[in-house]
C-alpha cells in the first residue's frame, strides 16, 4: 500500500479525553475515531489490526474443534425471558421496540440465542460435543464508557458455546478452550495467566479470567513468578486427548493466580517470597462452565445412550479483539508510539524513501515495494514528499515491526538501512539482500 493513496489520519496533538496510552495512541495513529460516547468508527489502520486478530482467533478456535456461525445481533426478549435473564440483566442492556411494538434486544452476549438454536436441531447424544461459535459486534450500555476500546459500549468479540452429555463431556471441552486460549495469546506476543475468576451475570461454578501484565492494568493481580516461565502448548496438540489436556490445565492451574476480587491473602501468604508478584492486570478472555444454567430452562435436551432425556451441560467461551488491541498496545509501546508484535501488525514492513521525486531513490523503493509484496510482505510504501524526521515519526507511531530505509546516500554505495521497531536496532545491507532476509523470516 502507498502511503500517499492510504487513509491515515494521524494526529500532531493528543486528544484531551484520551486517559490512558492505548487510548491516545490509537487516536494520534488514526486508527479509530469516536463517533459518540463508547462508540468508535474503525478506520484503515484500527481494522487491518483488528482483522489480523480475529484471524488468529479464528484459526485457533478451529484447531480446537470450534465450528463457526454468525447470529444477529438483535435478540427477541422472549428468549431471555425464557432464562430468565431479561429482566435480571440491568441497564446495560440496550431494550428496543420494533414497529411491531416486539419487545426486542441489542445482544450483550449469546447464550440464549445458541442454546434456542441447539434445541431446534441436537436430539441425540450421537451429535455431541458440539462447539459452535462466532465473531461479532455486540452493545453493552456502560454507564462510564471508558479508556477508549479498553471499555467501549459497542464491541467485537468472539464467543464460543459448548454443549455435552454430562459433567466429563462438558469438562474436557472447557478444557479444550482453556488450552486454545493460551496458545490464542501467545501468537499474539501476550503471555496471558488463567486465573479464577468471578463468574458473574453468566453463571455457573467454574470460570478463569486470561489476564495480561501491564503497568496500566485495569486491576491488580497476585500469581505465582513461575507462570511467566511456562512454555505455550505446542501447535500439535491433540484436543481429543482428554487425559493430556487435562494436565495442561493442571499445571497452568496449580500454582497461586489471582484478581482482586478472587484474591485469599492466606493462601498468597504460602507463596514463597521469592516467586510472589502483584501486578496490574488487563482481562484479555474469559471461560465459564454453568452447567445446565440455561438447557434446563429452556428445554434444551438430548436423548443419552440410557434412552432417557437428559439436559446438556453447557460452557461459554469469550474474547474481545477490539479490547485486545487495547491491552496490546498497553503492554508493547514506547514514548514514540506502538510496538506491534509481528502476528498482529497492520504491515510487516514500512519502506522509507527519504527523497521523494529523486530518480535513484524513486526506482529503488519502487522495484523494492514490487519484489517484497511478491514475496508475501505487507508493505506500507511512505511515498510522500515529506521530510525524513515526519517519515520517521509516523513509522515509529504506528508501529510497525520492520522499517527499510533509502536515501540517496546510502544508495550511491547500494546499501539501504533496516531498522528494527522493537529494539531499535538498525544495520546496513545491500539493496539486493533486502527481499532475501524478509523471505528467510517469513
Amino acid at each position: 500500500m502507498r502511503l500517499s493513496r492510504f487513509f491515515l489520519p494521524i494526529l500532531r496533538e493528543t486528544p484531551k479525553e484520551a486517559e490512558i496510552m492505548s487510548h491516545r495512541l490509537m487516536l494520534r495513529a488514526g486508527m479509530i475515531r469516536q463517533e459518540s460516547a463508547g462508540i468508535y468508527a474503525w478506520l484503515p489502520l484500527g481494522l487491518r489490526v483488528l482483522n489480523k486478530i480475529s484471524a488468529i482467533v479464528r484459526e485457533e478456535q478451529n484447531r480446537a474443534g470450534a465450528v463457526e456461525l454468525l447470529m444477529p445481533t438483535v435478540q427477541s426478549a422472549d428468549l431471555w425471558r425464557e432464562s430468565g435473564r431479561y429482566d435480571a440483566y440491568g441497564k446495560e442492556m440496550l431494550r428496543i421496540q420494533d414497529r411491531h411494538d416486539r419487545e426486542m434486544l441489542y445482544g450483550p452476549t449469546n447464550e440464549e440465542m445458541i442454546t434456542e438454536i441447539f434445541r431446534g436441531y441436537v436430539r441425540s447424544y450421537k451429535d455431541l460435543p458440539l462447539n459452535l461459535y462466532h465473531i461479532q459486534w455486540k452493545f453493552r450500555d456502560e454507564v462510564r464508557p471508558r479508556f477508549g476500546v479498553m471499555r467501549s459500549r459497542e464491541f467485537l468479540m468472539k464467543d464460543a458455546y459448548t454443549f455435552d452429555i454430562d459433567q466429563a463431556g462438558a469438562r474436557h471441552s472447557y478444557n479444550r478452550m482453556f488450552v486454545a486460549y493460551l496458545r490464542t495469546f501467545a501468537r499474539m506476543g501476550l503471555k496471558a495467566i488463567p486465573m479464577r475468576a468471578d463468574t458473574g451475570p453468566i453463571g455457573g461454578d467454574l470460570s478463569h479470567e486470561f489476564i495480561i501484565l501491564a503497568a496500566t492494568g485495569e486491576s491488580e493481580v497476585f500469581c505465582h513468578a513461575d507462570y511467566l516461565d511456562y512454555d505455550t502448548p505446542a501447535v500439535d496438540t491433540d484436543f481429543d486427548n482428554a487425559e493430556g489436556l487435562q494436565g495442561l490445565v493442571d499445571k497452568w492451574t496449580a500454582l497461586y493466580a489471582a484478581t482482586s476480587e478472587m484474591h485469599d491473602v492466606s493462601a498468597y501468604e504460602a507463596v514463597p517470597a521469592d516467586k510472589k508478584m502483584s501486578a496490574r492486570g488487563i482481562e484479555v478472555g474469559h471461560i465459564f462452565y454453568f452447567g445446565t444454567k440455561y438447557s434446563a430452562p429452556m428445554g434444551a435436551k438430548v436423548m443419552g445412550p440410557d434412552g432417557k432425556d437428559h439436559d446438556v451441560h453447557m460452557g461459554s467461551y469469550g474474547i474481545g479483539p477490539s479490547r485486545l488491541i487495547a491491552a496490546i498496545i498497553e503492554a508493547s509501546h514506547d514514548e514514540n508510539g506502538i510496538i506491534w508484535p509481528e502476528s498482529v501488525a497492520p504491515f510487516d514492513i514500512a519502506l522509507l524513501n527519504l527523497k521523494a521525486g529523486d530518480a535513484a531513490t524513486d526506482e529503488a523503493c519502487n522495484r523494492l515495494y514490487r519484489e517484497l509484496s511478491a514475496a508475501g510482505r505487507d508493505v506500507l510504501y511512505d511515498d510522500r514528499d515529506e521530510r525524513p524526521g515526519g517519515k520517521f515519526a509516523t513509522a515509529d507511531l504506528i508501529g510497525i515491526p520492520w522499517q527499510v530505509v533509502i536515501g540517496p546516500k546510502g544508495l550511491a554505495d547500494g546499501n539501504v538501512e533496516l531498522k528494527h521497531r522493537a529494539t531499535g536496532d538498525k544495520q546496513v545491507v545491500p539493496l539486493g539482500e533486502v527481499v532475501s532476509r524478509f523471505a528467510k523470516r517469513g
